[in-house]
């Protein structure tokens, strides 16, 4: 009992407690960079002598520093630069600290004492003028502190005396970028200072002398040493670039640098007398040796003109060009520019009283014996009394008949510049222009062509002008008769036998040239445009038609014919009297070119006639007014929308986007705007067909055919997501985020389904994951946006984020599911100007049935000829693509050459696509359209670029691609068998 008793009391009280065993606390890495500073102090000490010391710190400055650790590095450098005695280490160490300097979030301030010290005991002009660059590049980095801006100019001042031209240069330049006109420099023995705002400078006594930092600059610019002259006039443009005023003091002192015997003095002078000029425009300057004035604006540019005959092709480019920015000078003095000769109102005549009183004083009177002693004669020093010195008469002809292209092309420049400010200018520089199309440069002729152009409203061309215009076109450079082509678009022309002289060589030109045919017609569109009076009177002539008998009636698809009549029928639309002179194929021939070529031919009223096709289409202000109206009034009706399941949604859906695309094919310059309204809505019905009660309430298998379609709707909003992304310029952040949002409720359905068909939960984590990834990234890039998404499928999701990422794959897609279904219509706010990327391909035209034939195996050349409109970029993202029968597909990046713009918005490709395939047994077509590639990368566009994107990295890898833009082309290619 007792036993069985004492059994009982240990099972009742010996119990064993298990603790829970406390898991120790995980240990705490800590990473460390190594130390930039220690290990440029271990290099440095095992460098036995300069030149290995030299190849430690050209490896160091390859290698990044951290802002943090550039403080520790320049102290390292600085010591060994006090124990170093090679100039060149020396001066390799004050560059790295400038360097350095420069380091992201780095305050130089606090590296500054120590390498003002460096000035005491280094000996070495080379290590000086490092050292004075390292303090410019410490100024440049600290503009708002005044005490350390006058510190810097303190050394700078102390060693403007020294004998190395290095050093009075860097001295030089940190005035000129930190030095201030208006504050007071004291001077004592020790050298200059500045005066400190509110007192004198420390250890400063009273000063001698009070100057500022302008003054003191202009007294190098006598310096004997040209590099230092030049460092001078640098600096004082530098003040004049950070806006301080330059004194009017130091023009003349400018003028004698005109004549130095250096060309970098002479082209720094010409710019600094240029300045001055448009500082001071009208203030009044004596003539040297006469009693005459002048203004400085007038004086400057006779001086500035004598320049454009230097003996350095470097200042004769300068100087032409500073001519051209020079609008404010006199008439007389621009003409003078034209004509070598002294114009008689640039000298000073004497009267006939100040001539007597001169002979009087001399003694002298007329004998009588010859005849006519004593008339007056005009005898002129033309080195005393001229208003312009005799060098600069005839600048620009001097100019533009320069030996070097470079000068002639800154003449033609400078010519245009002045042409357009003065109508009387452009009438008597208009030879001199002409003339230069006959230079032995293409880029001289190209360029005297554009300022042709660009003055063209203010001349009119003659008979004799007309001829040496016209005899470019035999130039073998397309872009020189284009550019020809584009010039006479904008030419007015005195007679009738002009324009027959313009149309006749136009006509050569096409039959020389017949890939020139577009621009040819362009250019005679224009012209008759400019000219009807003229060509009324030639009407029977062009057109081949006779009073009394019948004529034959011309090939309509001889290109010179429908030249002739573009030039007739635009110069019919101003003068109704013209149709009267039209036979009855002709009436034939404008209704066919009205359809087919209705760019070029203009709706004409034909007596008797029914209005021509295309006469009564939308034009007008007014109707642009009223199409715009009912673009709003189409958006609006959609706005009526809450939910996409609501009843008549589709159906409301599809009326507005066919209407849409009407209002884009009537009205082309809501073009844009419609077609981009149109694309969203699709995006919206795509996704309302895809989320029909249907397809979710059945099971997969019984609903495989409504799977499908919602699987190709969502891969096809995707895509049109990247059209309204990337072939639309003009959007604004709001439309942006608009197109984003769209594009994750396609990837939201995407998901969906792929949980529906795919079994499996590993697959589906990574899935979910991404999506998640990517609403996070929506949410940091459109933040200021977010308040208008409030009722969206994006703003339902913001506002289950905390749950989305804690659930459970399943749930996720149960919650997407819903949300799509039940999130509201997101309205379109179109922005002021859209405008859709757009290509035509000029060449090959596809008409042709003759097929293209070269060997097999080799290659052959294609020209491609097409105009982009509103592209962005276009040297990044226009290809060709090529696609062969076999489904061989090329695709060909064009080289940046082969892009010209010759417009605003508007671009120019001119390439060649070389083709090559296996023999074919009969001639086959290719396609060959355009290419439009983008990048999800770039998430930055133009329009919105203002958004804060910086550090931010898509939630997914860059999705690329490519979209065709514009209409393809069709070409007749033949691969033969090679010959054995």
């Amino acid at each position: 009992m007792a036993a069985h008793l004492k059994k009982r009391v240990y099972e009742e009280f010996s119990k064993v407690v298990q603790l829970p065993q406390e898991e120790a606390p995980a240990k705490k890495l800590r990473l460390t960079k190594p130390s930039k500073s220690a290990a440029l102090h271990i290099d440095l000490c095992k460098a036995s002598n300069p030149t290995d010391a030299l190849q430690y710190l050209l490896h160091f400055a390859r290698s990044s520093v951290e802002a943090e650790s550039v403080e520790g590095v320049v102290r390292i450098l600085l010591e060994h630069y006090y124990k170093e005695q090679d100039n060149s280490v020396r001066l390799k160490i004050a560059s790295l600290i400038g360097l350095l300097s420069k380091t992201q979030n780095f305050n130089p301030e606090s590296i500054l004492d120590d390498t003002l010290n460096t000035f005491n005991t280094e000996k070495s002009h080379q290590v000086l003028a490092q050292l004075l660059d390292t303090l410019l590049v410490i100024g440049t980095q600290l503009p708002e502190s005044p005490i350390v801006r006058h510190r810097l100019i303190e050394v700078a001042y102390k060693h403007l005396s020294d004998t190395y031209f290095g050093v009075r240069n860097k001295c030089l330049q940190l005035l000129g970028c930190l030095g201030n006109v208006d504050t007071p420099l004291n001077k004592d023995g020790q050298g200059l200072v500045p005066a400190v705002i509110g007192g004198s400078a420390p250890g400063v006594s009273g000063g001698v002398c009070v100057r500022d930092a302008q003054s003191l600059i202009s007294d190098y610019f006598a310096d004997q040493d040209p590099r230092v002259r030049t460092a001078a006039i640098k600096a004082m443009l530098q003040l004049h670039e950070r806006g301080l005023k330059i004194q009017q003091t130091i023009y003349d002192q400018a003028c004698r640098l005109l004549c130095d015997d250096y060309e970098q003095v002479r082209s720094a002078a010409v710019q600094m007398v240029w300045v001055l000029s448009q500082l001071y425009p009208e203030s009044i300057v004596p003539i040297p040796s006469s009693n005459e004035q002048v203004r400085l604006v007038d004086d400057s540019f006779g001086k500035i003109s004598h320049m454009v005959s230097d003996g350095s092709w470097v200042v004769r480019v300068q100087a032409a060009k500073t001519l051209g920015n020079m609008l404010q000078v006199s008439p007389h003095f621009l003409e003078q520019t034209l004509d070598k000769k002294l114009m008689s109102d640039l000298r000073r005549k004497r009267t006939a009283h100040e001539r007597a009183k001169e002979l009087y004083a001399s003694g002298e009177f007329s004998s009588g014996r010859k005849w006519a002693d004593d008339a007056p004669k005009e005898k002129v020093d033309t080195s005393a009394v001229n208003l312009i010195a005799s060098g600069a008469c005839g600048a620009f002809v001097h100019g533009l008949e320069d030996e070097m292209y470079e000068v002639r092309i800154a003449a033609v420049d400078a010519l245009s510049a002045l042409a357009q400010s003065s109508a009387s200018f452009a009438e008597k520089c208009l030879d001199f222009l002409v003339d230069m199309f006959n230079d032995e440069i293409e880029e001289v002729r190209l360029q005297s062509i554009h300022v042709l152009r660009q003055i063209s409203t203010n001349i009119t061309l003659r008979e004799d002008q007309l001829d040496t215009v016209l005899a470019v076109l035999e130039d073998s450079s397309r872009d020189i008769r284009e550019a020809l082509h584009e010039l006479l678009c904008f030419t007015n022309v005195s007679t009738k036998e002009c324009i027959q002289l313009a149309l006749l060589e136009l006509l050569k030109n096409l039959t020389k040239y017949p890939t020139d045919r577009n621009s040819v017609w362009k250019c005679l569109k224009f012209l008759g445009c400019r000219h009807p009076t003229l060509v009324l009177p030639l009407v029977p002539e062009l057109l081949s038609t006779h009073p009394y008998f019948h004529t034959p009636e011309p090939d309509m698809d001889d290109p010179a014919y429908i030249a002739v009549l573009v030039l007739v029928f635009n110069a019919a639309q101003s003068c109704p009297t013209m149709t009267a002179l039209f036979s009855d194929h002709t009436f034939r021939h404008y209704t066919y070119l009205r359809d087919s070529l209705s760019h070029l031919v203009p709706p004409l009223r034909l007596p008797g006639r029914t209005q021509a096709p295309g006469g009564n289409g939308i034009e007008g202000s007014g109707s642009v007014e009223s199409a715009q109206l009912f673009l709003q009034q189409s958006l609006g009706r959609i706005s009526t929308i809450h939910n996409l399941q609501d009843p008549g949604a589709q159906d409301l859906l599809n009326f507005t986007i066919r209407d849409l695309q009407r209002l884009g094919e009537l009205q082309t310059e809501l073009a844009g705007a419609a077609d981009f309204s149109a694309t969203y809505l699709r995006c919206q019905l795509l996704l309302t067909k895809a989320l029909q009660e249907k397809l979710w309430t059945m099971a997969v298998p019984l609903c495989l055919k409504h799977n499908a379609m919602a699987t190709a709707a969502a891969k096809q909003m995707l895509e049109e997501t990247y059209k309204l992304e990337f072939l639309y310029s003009g959007l604004e952040n709001r439309q942006v985020a608009t197109i984003h949002h769209v594009r994750l409720q396609a990837k939201a359905l995407q998901l969906v389904l792929t949980a529906r068909t795919r079994r499996g939960v590993e697959p589906l984590i990574s899935v979910c994951e991404k999506f998640l990834q990517e609403v996070e990234s929506f949410q940091r890039l459109f933040v200021v946006e977010l308040p208008h998404l409030q009722e969206s499928f994006v703003g339902k999701l913001l506002d289950l984020s905390p749950k989305l990422s804690a659930c459970k794959p399943g749930e996720l897609v149960k919650i997407l599911q819903t949300t799509l279904r039940q999130s509201g219509f997101l309205n379109l706010q179109l922005p002021k100007q859209v405008q859709r990327a757009s290509a035509t391909i000029i060449e090959p035209t596809g008409e042709s049935d003759n097929p293209l034939r070269f060997t097999s195996g080799l290659v052959v050349a294609l020209d491609i000829d097409a105009t982009l409109e509103h592209v962005q970029d276009p040297h990044n993202t226009v290809k060709v693509q090529v696609l062969y029968p076999d489904g061989q597909s090329h695709v060909i990046q064009p080289k940046p050459g082969d892009f010209r713009s010759p417009g605003p918005h508007r671009h120019r490709l001119i390439t060649q696509v070389y083709l090559s395939h296996s023999a074919w047994t009969e001639a086959c077509q290719i396609e060959v359209r355009l290419l439009l590639a983008y990048s999800s990368s770039r998430l930055c566009k133009a329009a919105w670029s203002d958004s804060s994107t910086e550090g931010l990295q898509p939630a997914e890898g860059a999705t690329e691609g490519t979209i065709p833009f514009g209409k393809p082309v069709k070409v007749f290619i033949m691969p033969k068998p090679a010959r054995r």
